[in-house]
């Protein structure tokens, strides 16, 4: 990942957060997209001259366009994209769902990746490129009270089928991970909701955002060549294992 460059959506917290520092670490110059631009300016400060910080609300087209050209106006190009942005709320059920909330789930967990898909792709078309999208076990099962998150995220398993269907011949590497449940403020907020089995679960059973850091990082090198237009399954201790998560 040296000198490479890696734009990543909601990287104010959680796995974006630790995106920010594990690609860094490993070389590249990130770009943290959020619209928290307090938290991603302390963030990048951290990191020094190879980050950057840019205001960008995923489900504003204009402002995800704006967000990758600052990153090739102040680095020169795109290597990779990672579609991390998401939120869980509305956490409700269908009956009792108000309508603008409900969309603006959607525009953000799956309008948002379609957004990235758009801005990247013309800009790696013919020097190659790597998309990773955040999913989730929501994708494939519902869950009381998250038919928001559930739909949007099934929609963008499909995204990222139909990018690597339509633009693999052109060089991109597109590939959804699935990290389970991770120990983040999301998480907080699924708790205090008593709803549906996830609530439940005891915080010790979630891993750090840090593995879905460093499983990112992994598929974009060659492990993840056997998952192109895949999802890969962190909860999968075959893929602990290659990522060198677990012995």
């Amino acid at each position: 990942m040296q000198d490479k460059v890696v734009a990543i959506t909601g990287a104010s917290r959680g796995i974006g957060a630790a995106a920010a520092g594990v690609f860094a670490a490993a070389g590249a110059r990130v770009v943290l997209l959020a619209r928290s631009v307090t938290e991603i300016e302390g963030i990048a400060a951290g990191l020094g001259d190879q980050a950057l910080a840019v205001a960008c609300d995923v489900a504003d087209f204009g402002s995800v366009q704006a967000g990758l050209d600052a990153a090739i106006t102040r680095f020169g190009r795109l290597d990779v994209l990672i579609n991390n942005a998401g939120t869980i709320d509305p956490i409700t059920r269908l009956a009792d769902a108000d309508p603008a909330a409900w969309a603006q789930a959607v525009d953000v967990n799956l309008k948002g990746v379609f957004h990235g898909f758009r801005a990247a792709i013309p800009r790696m078309r013919g020097q190659g490129g790597t998309i990773l999208t955040v999913s989730s076990g929501a994708a494939h099962a519902p869950l009381e009270g998250w038919s928001a998150y559930c739909t949007a995220k099934a929609g963008a398993a499909m995204l990222v089928r139909a990018a690597h269907l339509e633009e693999a011949a052109n060089g991109l590497r597109i590939i959804g991970l699935s990290p389970g449940t991770v120990a983040t403020d999301m998480q907080v907020r699924i708790k205090a909701s008593g709803m549906n089995p996830v609530s439940q679960l005891e915080p010790a059973v979630h891993i750090p955002a840090e593995w879905a850091a460093r499983a990112l990082l992994w598929l974009c090198g060659p492990g993840g060549d056997a998952h192109l237009g895949a999802e890969v399954k962190l909860r999968d201790d075959d893929i602990r294992r290659a990522v060198g998560l677990i012995a």
